[in-house]
């Protein structure tokens, strides 16, 4: 006969014996008291006699007597209540005023009543929080995840009712970022291939991965909005933002270098022209009444040509101008010779010009070196000239671009001069205007109509200084 071997097993004894029905009278008071509030509240009522290790324990059996006494149906019927407005405002003080002063319990229950979703979301989800009820809860009847629930709750601890309801939006958008949108416009610039990029023209993937690089990371859509917004669309790339100058970045360096170090007795000239364009009737932007429709003749007979041939000081903004009748290096010889003569007291002039031809000819540079001889210098008493040409392809770094801009959309747009004469003293009248207001007010330019100028006119290598909607 066999020996019949008989194991006791050992049972493990409740550790929360003495106070299961303390326990379960707290949770008929408040159905809504979390495991681990509650767990805290007995370690203070009974020091070292409830150790850490147990709180999942306890958790666990809090949890089975709420699904046991429907405490999620209470939940919901609460919750649903206070959506309602059936909870009274005396009854809600009593549940929370230990934690919220009359004001802030007022504003909640408000938001819960009258206020649109994000609002009423947030009240109940700080009143439900402050009631004792679980994240999980709340996070099931109002259908929004326990991160934002806890992100809420977050918000009310750090600043209270006003930080809760606050929801407006502090940061600026990356598409408004001066900073994005400088480094954006550096890189359109910049030629592909400086980036090891074997292209013509840029992608809109390479630039969002040379920003990534730089450590600015931005949206594909931003950076088209930054383009957009600026005036210009990706098709107008090949023609207007991108230099194809291999040496872009050493001939922006030494311009940058000259315009940090510049002197009091040194200036420095943007130079360029403007036209030919036709005295006629102009199109443009203007105010129409309803219903009407502005137009102008597409055929019309010309009543005369204007070049304006300009040189901008970036030191004290003033404009010194005549006008050509071609572009040539005969015209920028003589430009050269006004502005020694105007300029005359300076130590030195720098000339700086995109890459026309006329603007690189070999008379040209023969008459600079003239210029520049010793016994010229000790005769006439001139200042030396430097040139600083800008990368070729490159319009959009040539400041003055901005102020015919300016110029272009105050007195060209819209108009219908009778005759060259009455166009040329309005030009001349708004180069007066603008030159004396830089005199008076030498920091900005104020609110004139020269304040149409595209953007400001100072060097930048992020700016964009050639309208692209004109010519």
């Amino acid at each position: 006969m066999e020996k019949m071997t008989i194991r006791y097993w050992r049972t493990r004894p409740d550790p929360f014996f003495e106070i299961n029905d303390e326990i379960q009278k707290r949770l008929q008071v408040n159905p809504f008291l979390s495991g681990k509030r509650l767990f805290n509240e007995f370690q203070k009522l009974y020091p070292g006699k409830f150790d850490d290790k147990l709180l999942r324990t306890f958790q666990r059996r809090v949890e089975s007597w709420r699904k046991a006494k429907n405490t999620i149906e209470a939940t919901n019927a609460w919750m649903l209540s206070l959506l309602q407005g059936n909870n009274e405002l005396s009854e809600l003080k009593k549940q929370c005023s230990h934690v919220l002063a009359e004001k802030d319990i007022f504003s909640l229950n408000y938001c819960i009543l009258f206020k649109p979703l994000k609002f009423r979301n947030r009240a109940m989800a700080v009143l439900g929080h402050l009631r004792g009820i679980p994240n999980c809860y709340i996070s099931h009847f109002l259908h929004i995840s326990t991160a934002i629930i806890r992100s809420y709750i977050r918000k009310f601890q750090s600043g209270g009712v006003e930080r809760l309801l606050d929801i407006s939006r502090k940061d600026i958008k990356k598409y408004e970022n001066p900073k994005y949108k400088n480094e954006v416009f550096k890189i359109l610039h910049e030629p592909p291939s400086l980036h090891g990029i074997n292209r013509i023209t840029w992608k809109m993937d390479d630039i969002h991965r040379i920003m990534s690089e730089r450590d600015l990371p931005i949206a594909l859509v931003n950076i088209r909005k930054i383009i957009r917004n600026a005036g210009y669309q990706v098709r107008k790339a090949k023609k207007v933002l991108t230099s194809t100058d291999p040496l872009y970045r050493e001939k922006l360096k030494e311009i940058t270098r000259i315009l940090q170090s510049l002197k009091p007795k040194e200036k420095f000239f943007s130079i360029d022209e403007f036209g030919p364009f036709a005295v006629k009737m102009q199109g443009g932007r203007a105010l129409v009444a309803k219903g009407e429709e502005r137009t102008y003749p597409q055929w019309q007979k010309s009543k005369g040509t204007i070049i304006i041939t300009a040189a901008l000081e970036l030191s004290t903004n003033q404009i010194t101008h005549f006008y050509s009748k071609n572009k040539n290096t005969a015209e920028m010889i003589k430009l050269l010779d006004l502005l020694l003569k105007k300029y005359k007291n300076e130590e030195c002039i720098y000339f700086s010009w995109d890459a026309a031809s006329w603007h690189a000819s070999k008379a040209l540079y023969e008459k600079v070196e003239k210029i520049n001889s010793q016994e010229h210098r000790r005769e006439f008493n001139t200042p030396l000239v430097k040139l600083a040409p800008l990368p070729s392809c490159a319009q959009f770094l040539n400041v003055i671009e901005s102020v015919f801009s300016g110029m272009a959309r105050a007195i060209i747009h819209n108009s219908n001069y009778s005759s060259v004469g009455e166009c040329k003293t309005a030009i001349d009248r708004y180069f007066e205007e603008r030159n004396q207001n830089y005199k008076d007010n030498p920091k900005k330019a104020g609110n004139k109509i020269w304040g149409k100028e595209l953007v400001e006119p100072v060097f930048e290598a992020s700016n964009n200084c050639k309208d692209p909607k004109w010519r």
